[in-house]
């Protein structure tokens, strides 16, 4: 019993890690099932916040800016107001991996030294920048998401447009095949009228019993295949 107690809680712990996000509110989910969609019961979408919300201990306005700049949120500029984000995020790099050396001198050689905390504090504001930086990037990185998204598209339309046209000239190709196969026309149209209904062929037994009179009068028996013969010349 212990063994197995300690596999479901191994199991548990290994499920549990599995997703990095939290579960949905099954209390939520479970009303919108297709029943209560069709009656209208299903529950209405929250409102858009207007006024202000909290996220990750930080408030926010409705009407703020998606990026919003350094000095609105108390934090001093490092670079200028015209500048180059490949260039000033490199030069961010640079100086936090000095800063992190310097830590690491003051940490050897005095930890409780006062300038820790500075380097701390320089190391934290220049990440604060690279990230507002890398934030400002969000709607280049938008704009590329998108056009790759539509080339992406483009490419698929034009392979099926390729496959179309390759099954198209196949199909020709077997029609012209079929075609060839064929006789020439004139003979598929003699061939068309030698053919004869089968009511054609069954005479009315008075017409037939003429025809032999006849024929027996003028001194000569005609056979069946004869009078099919002479009537098929006469439709011709």
């Amino acid at each position: 019993m212990y063994v197995t107690k300690e596999l479901n809680m191994s199991e548990q712990t290994s499920s549990s890690q599995v997703s990095s996000l939290p579960l949905p509110p099954m209390q939520y989910v479970n009303l919108f099932t297709e029943e209560n969609i069709k009656r209208g019961r299903a529950p209405k979408p929250p409102p858009p916040v207007e006024d202000s919300y909290t996220m990750f201990g930080t408030t926010y306005h409705a009407d703020d800016a998606i990026v919003r700049p350094l000095e609105s949120q108390g934090i001093r500029r490092l670079y200028p107001q015209n500048y180059d984000h490949k260039k000033e995020l490199k030069k961010l790099n640079y100086s936090i991996l000095v800063n992190f050396l310097d830590l690491l001198d003051i940490l050897i050689k005095c930890p409780e030294a006062p300038k820790r905390k500075e380097k701390i504090e320089d190391i934290n504001l220049l990440f604060i920048h690279m990230h507002h930086l890398i934030n400002e990037f969000r709607p280049h990185q938008a704009r590329e998401t998108l056009r790759v998204l539509l080339e992406v598209q483009k490419q698929q339309r034009l392979d099926i447009a390729h496959k179309f046209e390759t099954h198209l000239e196949k199909v020709q190709t077997l029609l012209q095949n079929a075609i060839s196969n064929l006789s020439d026309s004139d003979e598929f149209d003699m061939d068309s009228k030698l053919f004869v209904p089968i009511e054609a062929m069954e005479l009315d037994n008075n017409d037939d019993v003429n025809a032999r009179n006849d024929e027996e009068e003028e001194g000569g028996a005609c056979s069946r295949e004869d009078l099919l013969m002479c009537h098929i010349v006469d439709s011709l």
